[in-house]
């Protein structure tokens, strides 16, 4: 595979996972009633952006990661303290629709002076002083506030995040790693479509891999041919007995007979050992035959995997706690090469990766750290409890040091896989 395509192959990769990701979130807060302001895929410089409704929809240049900020979230718009002078445009209904902070002087059609109380989450109205006489002027609730070439939407209170129930904002969370699950098993049983199910007694040893400078080779034995007999014994579906009759004929010549197409063609190999290993071979390894899966198995096989591979990634963690070491652990530069090299191999691998990888970033972020998803469904579950939010200060307090502490984390890593990198 060319390695402009495997590159992309890669980056599209990421972004599906992340996208999915972000867009669980983002979907249920909207179903909520919340405002989210930025639709985000990854970080860094943005590269492209653009507005549709409410939402700024951008793409950042490093594709690892993502987020949907919600109103209520991070602290809201500036406010309008009494006695500032400011401006206001009115709508065709008589409410405020822009608010100005500054350049003044260069705003048409606008009405200016000086603010005597302003209440942009709760009544929506903005009381102003103009020459003298106060007039208090309806804001419209998609209101925006402009300071220069920027424009926010104002968020009244029933926009913001910590105005609805638990259930709404617990639901607007959990589903990003829900979408990660989900994708996972879709892609698992997209892989299986693709590799299909391993036939149990095969009726032929079909050649899959044939190692470099190995005898095999060096006789002119390839891929996707099938060994009929060895040393005069058929071979059928048995692979155990070859690697049997070639174990015990180490430097002795041996006579294999193989199907190629419509051919039958007659090899001599001399089998010799490997160091570290008993016996001998001549290097070759069997390609696992498959027939296509049914529907039902396509279900039942994606389940397993998720299953079997949740098992692993909690082995995982359990030996990474217990063992901690820098080298056990991968950044993005890391998880990035291995990608490519997996892509490299073809699609069916790589969408198998991709299931993994998917299922993995769902399960990490439910873990109770702060600043992944499952601290902040910590914290709602202490609300439900207790009848009332923790403290907001507290708790964002909280989430900064986890999330400073995670960004230290993901510096270190990228530090060492690159030295990894440097040092082959």
């Amino acid at each position: 595979m060319e390695m402009v395509q495997v590159v992309f192959l890669t980056v599209l990769m990421f972004f599906v996972l992340v996208t999915v990701h972000e867009w669980g979130h983002y979907y249920f807060a909207k179903r909520a009633g919340i405002l989210v302001r930025e639709f985000a895929i990854g970080f860094g410089p943005k590269l492209f952006s653009y507005k549709r409704n409410e939402t700024q929809f951008t793409l950042r240049l490093l594709p690892f990661g993502g987020y949907a900020r919600m109103a209520g979230e991070d602290p809201e718009i500036v406010e309008i303290g009494p006695g500032q002078t400011i401006a206001v445009r009115l709508g065709q209904d008589n409410k405020v629709k822009n608010i100005y902070l500054d350049a003044l002087d260069t705003r048409k059609n606008v009405i200016r002076g000086e603010a005597q109380h302003t209440d942009l989450e709760e009544k929506l109205k903005i009381s102003l002083d103009v020459d003298g006489e106060v007039t208090i002027y309806d804001v419209h609730p998609q209101a925006m506030m402009v300071r220069g070439s920027q424009q926010t939407q104002i968020a009244p209170k029933d926009r913001q995040f910590g105005s609805k129930t638990v259930g709404q904002r617990a639901l607007a969370i959990v589903a990003g790693p829900v979408m990660n699950f989900l994708l996972a098993f879709v892609l698992f049983a997209l892989h299986i479509q693709m590799a299909g199910i391993a036939i149990e007694n095969p009726s032929t040893v079909k050649i899959g891999d044939v190692s470099k400078g190995m005898p095999a080779e060096e006789a002119g034995l390839k891929k996707g041919d099938i060994v009929d007999s060895v040393n005069g014994q058929k071979i059928g579906g048995d692979f155990q007995k070859m690697i049997t009759l070639t174990a015990a004929s180490k430097g002795k010549e041996m006579k294999w007979e193989i199907l190629r197409g419509n051919e039958t063609l007659d090899f001599t190999l001399i089998p010799r050992s490997m160091e570290g290993e008993d016996g001998a071979k001549v290097g070759i390894t069997p390609e696992i035959q498959t027939r296509k899966a049914g529907l039902g198995e396509t279900f039942t096989g994606a389940g397993q995997d998720m299953v079997n591979t949740t098992k692993i990634i909690f082995i995982g963690f359990k030996q990474l706690i217990n063992q901690f070491n820098m080298d056990d652990i991968g950044g993005p530069v890391r998880t990035f090469q291995l990608t490519g090299q997996i892509a490299e191999q073809g699609i069916q691998y790589l969408t198998k990766w991709a299931a993994i990888l998917s299922l993995y970033l769902g399960i990490f972020n439910l873990l109770p750290i702060p600043a992944l998803d499952g601290s902040r469904l910590a914290f709602l579950g202490v609300e439900a409890l207790r009848g009332k939010p923790v403290d907001p200060g507290r708790e964002g307090m909280v989430h900064f040091v986890g999330f400073a502490l995670l960004f230290l984390l993901m510096i270190a890593v990228t530090y060492n896989d690159i030295l990894r990198l440097i040092s082959g």
